[in-house]
């Protein structure tokens, strides 16, 4: 477009709030977005954090980062009433300096990237008419959320929200009963990183690989996954890889992961990667990929980055994954939590190389897997959208004042 032909209607500002700067799928989701040029005009407010920018760093220079308020530690959802008390005052503190930032009176949408980034957004946006999105990162229950984050959730946050964006249908459904009426909802996937491409043909030579990719964290399922596989392929030099950082202070749980390796004979044969910056290569060399989630979750982007790169890909039966693997068309489904049930999944695909090479061209010819830049035009059409529905409510209100006797 032509420099001076934008305007606010077609580019709006919009102004992205998130708690954290720790590498995660909410945070490289939207880094990646930005990065493909997102046809509106972005600023990024963090609260502050040891990493500093961390991965907003990579973020194009042109798009405004601004570090306000106090630090939003992780893990105090479900802490304890002491523990939860300070929560409160620091998302209410948060809230406020988030209010007061000139940065947010510019802002023609302010969007909530992360469940946290919402609590204290909505408490700002109360204030204001400033239109409120969120971003649904996971279901809309106390299991994912916590039980004082699904209380703020739905009590507070969504009862604001002028609009609502998920990679799947279950969260949005989960979302639905606290909704107000005319609150946009939509489904947009996840800026991913991915290179859409045809599917490389399955390897017939050197050991198996299997891999999960994903941060390390007991509810992702990396043990569920390590005892099917110690299962699956006792006596053979297969391996399993698991790529992802241990954020969230869960060192502890990856250290039980190495010990347990160790008590089921494999630890010669499991590899730890910790975080990957070449995400795709990696997945590249693996024959399977796992996605274990112990708990039903929007999607994770690793699904979609296993699909467009044609891997055999293996999915637990329930959440979203389920709108995007279709059982023995472009993956294999398990039943989530059971190690029997993935394993024998897992010793199928071990046996089977045309198997796995008939799921992985299925995977990579997937309908719906979209670039980033094609992920940044469907936010650029849903902010549109929930402009447009605050105006026409803000039309209806003043049609009923006008209409009202004096």
């Amino acid at each position: 477009m032509a420099d001076g032909a934008r305007t606010a209607a077609t580019t709006p500002r919009v102004l992205h709030l998130d708690h954290t700067t720790v590498p995660g799928g909410a945070e490289f989701a939207l880094v990646r977005m930005l990065r493909a040029g997102a046809p509106w005009a972005p600023a990024v407010m963090l609260a502050p954090t040891d990493d500093g920018l961390g991965v907003y760093a990579d973020i194009p220079d042109e798009v405004p980062r601004r570090v306000v308020g106090v630090r939003q530690p992780a893990g105090v959802s479900s802490g304890g009433p002491g523990l939860q008390v300070v929560a409160a005052l620091r998302l209410v503190a948060q809230a406020i300096a988030t209010r007061l930032h000139r940065g947010f009176d510019r802002a023609e949408v302010v969007d909530a990237n992360t469940a946290r980034a919402a609590a204290y957004g909505a408490l700002a946006a109360w204030t204001s008419r400033v239109p409120f999105v969120v971003h649904l990162r996971d279901m809309v229950d106390a299991e994912a959320l916590g039980r004082t984050g699904h209380l703020l959730m739905t009590r507070f946050v969504l009862p604001r929200a002028d609009g609502v964006v998920s990679d799947t249908n279950p969260p949005l459904d989960s979302a639905r009963p606290y909704l107000r009426s005319d609150a946009v909802a939509r489904v947009i996937p996840s800026a991913s990183g991915l290179r859409l491409r045809a599917a490389p043909p399955a390897r017939t030579e050197g050991a198996l690989r299997v891999g999960m990719l994903a941060r390390i964290d007991p509810w992702k399922g990396q043990l569920v996954l390590l005892e099917a596989f110690a299962e699956a392929f006792a006596g053979t030099d297969a391996r399993v890889e698991f790529a992802g950082s241990a954020p969230f202070g869960h060192d502890d749980f990856l250290g039980a992961l190495q010990d347990r390796a160790t008590e089921l004979g494999i630890a010669d044969r499991v590899v730890f990667h910790g975080h990957v910056d070449d995400v795709d290569a990696l997945i590249d060399a693996w024959d399977v990929a796992v996605q274990a989630s112990t708990r039903p979750e929007p999607l994770g982007q690793n699904v979609l980055q296993y699909l467009a790169s044609g891997r055999a890909v293996v999915v637990a039966d329930e959440g979203g994954p389920l709108e995007w693997v279709h059982d023995d068309v472009n993956g294999l489904r398990f039943a989530a939590r059971d190690v029997q049930s993935l394993a024998e999944v897992l010793r199928r695909l071990g046996e089977s190389p045309a198997l796995r090479e008939r799921l992985g061209a299925a995977a990579a010819a997937t309908p719906g897997l979209l670039d980033d830049s094609a992920v940044a035009e469907a936010h650029a059409v849903f902010y549109r959208e929930v402009l447009e529905a605050v105006r026409q409510r803000s039309r209806a209100s003043a049609a009923i004042s006008a209409a009202e006797p004096a």
